[in-house]
């Protein structure tokens, strides 16, 4: 994109009738046109999910540590050429890659990973390939997590800069600030939008009451943080390179308003991989609060990846767990489950995500009584989920507290749904889950697809049963593009970068 165009929206050459069908179409110069709401909203360009921010081949690590299965507890074998590959110098953001050899490793404990440019890699994900066998006591398969935890925290002695607009629309990248003379290009930046009791009470939440006591959707003061870094200045206006994946509302952020800080270098760690392995345990037992074996957890990390990976019983087989876990790319992973766990405080989720700009892209899953996708926590979600099979009774649905921006792009749920939802007084008060959604050309079982105040969600070119909600557009007819994540990806990075994550031309 031209410098010029940071700041001005170009002239839409898409027919009307298109545009209010669907709300993003091909336009007559061959660009994407989008339709706005009367305050500027839009669906946001969701092509800076996945690993360093869409578009970017996953590497090929060399392996320089090989591991063969020792017919015991391989667990701290393991670890021991983890560690080792953890103190080399990093070269070009890698240090090396472990290589598993064919064969069955039985694991009883976690396999950790806490340093940048460290791959675990196995032989292949089949039964002829790299098998993790989880034993003992029930834990997380491989951890993935930075010892230092830094989140969203300012320069020291940076001061906060007020938003100066009445409102700022979802799907925008444009600020008016108050002061930006202290902030240049390249900035590392957190918009801050403050949590109110004004807005709880207007998006309904206030009132929350199950078995006769009241229930916390979100406690007012919390803060919803969005990290983006300045692309563009012009007077006081800035541009981001990424787009706000929520709305800012004047009237809803309090006394001290939403602003904008510079952000303090990063402790993440990042280039870390996990490929081509099989993980199985035992299945289930019990209820969600009996401590259950897990695949895949990430916190405090970015541009990291899991692919090639078969997951045989554990539950949430890859877990991102902290919001400020970022561009993150989960492809080709294939779960299975033969029963499901008792229904009590609730159901597992295969992927449960609390990070940002997370890529989930081909990938499947069978068997009941999971939520496919589910998120967890407040958060800048601006996550896409890309060509994927989920088959069995359950659901993609966020789940909790208040996530913003989601694509759920050419899935396929048949037996299942795509859910919106505010879930009111479930759990603890899980309430309003999303805003900004979108399902595009989705087939499912069953859509729900609610409209929490002052934001939308839509469903556009999919096929299945309607049950809740409305904003379903051209539904029971799919339409172009084939892809929004791979269209708006092509848009901004060029068909290289469609290419680079494993996609022709055709897909889109």
């Amino acid at each position: 994109m031209s410098a010029a165009l940071l700041w001005t929206s170009s002239k839409s050459y898409a027919e009307n009738d298109t545009l209010d069908r669907q709300w993003v179409a091909v336009g007559r110069n061959g660009k994407l046109e989008y339709k706005k709401t009367p305050r500027e909203d839009r669906i946001m360009d969701f092509s800076h999910a996945g690993y360093m921010g869409g578009g970017v081949a996953l590497p090929k690590v060399p392996a320089k540590k090989i591991v063969g299965p020792s017919g015991g507890d391989d667990t701290a074998r393991i670890q021991a050429a983890i560690n080792q590959i953890s103190e080399k110098p990093l070269v070009r953001g890698f240090r090396g890659a472990v290589l598993l050899k064919q064969g069955t490793f039985r694991c009883s404990g976690a396999l950790k990973i806490a340093a940048s440019g460290v791959v675990l890699r196995g032989a292949g994900m089949d039964k002829g390939g790299t098998t993790i066998e989880m034993v003992g006591e029930p834990h997380v398969c491989i951890h993935i997590e930075s010892n230092e935890k830094n989140s969203f925290l300012p320069v020291d002695n940076a001061a906060p800069i007020r938003i100066t607009d009445d409102y700022v629309p979802s799907g925008t990248i444009i600020l008016t600030l108050e002061d930006a003379s202290d902030l240049t290009v390249g900035d590392a930046v957190i918009i801050r939008r403050p949590i109110t009791s004004e807005w709880i009470s207007f998006m309904g939440m206030d009132t929350l009451v199950r078995d006769g006591e009241n229930q916390t959707w979100i406690n007012p003061g919390s803060v919803l943080n969005f990290e983006r870094r300045v692309r563009g200045i012009r007077g006081n206006r800035i541009a981001l390179d990424v787009a706000l994946s929520d709305s800012i509302d004047a009237r809803f952020t309090g006394r001290e308003g939403a602003t904008v800080v510079k952000a303090a270098p990063s402790t993440r760690i990042s280039h870390i991989g996990v490929e081509g392995i099989r993980i199985i345990s035992k299945p289930p037992v019990g209820d969600l609060t009996v401590k259950k074996y897990e695949g895949i957890e990430l916190r405090y990390c970015k541009d990291c990846w899991v692919r090639y990976v078969s997951s045989h019983e554990p539950v949430t087989v890859v877990r991102v767990n902290s919001s400020d876990c970022t561009q993150v790319t989960l492809q080709e992973i294939e779960i299975f489950h033969s029963q499901q766990i008792k229904k009590g405080a609730g159901y597992p989720a295969d992927f449960l995500v609390r990070g940002s700009r997370v890529l989930i892209d081909r990938c499947s899953s069978k068997g009941d009584g999971a939520f496919f996708y589910s998120s967890l926590g407040m958060s800048d979600t601006s996550a896409v989920i890309l060509n994927c099979d989920f088959h069995g009774k359950g659901s993609v649905q966020p789940h909790m507290r208040w996530n913003t921006g989601l694509l759920v792009d050419a899935c396929r749920v048949p037996d299942g749904g795509i859910e919106f939802i505010n879930r009111r007084t479930a759990g603890s008060g899980h309430g309003w889950t999303i805003g900004w959604a979108v399902a595009w050309n989705c087939v499912a079982g069953n859509f729900k697809n609610e409209q929490p105040p002052g934001s939308m969600n839509w469903v556009v070119g999919c096929s299945g049963k309607t049950e809740e909600g409305e904003n379903f557009l051209s539904h029971g007819q799919r339409v172009t593009p084939g892809s929004l994540y791979l269209a708006q990806l092509r848009e901004r990075l060029g068909t290289a970068a469609v290419r680079n994550i494993g996609y022709g031309l055709g897909g889109i």
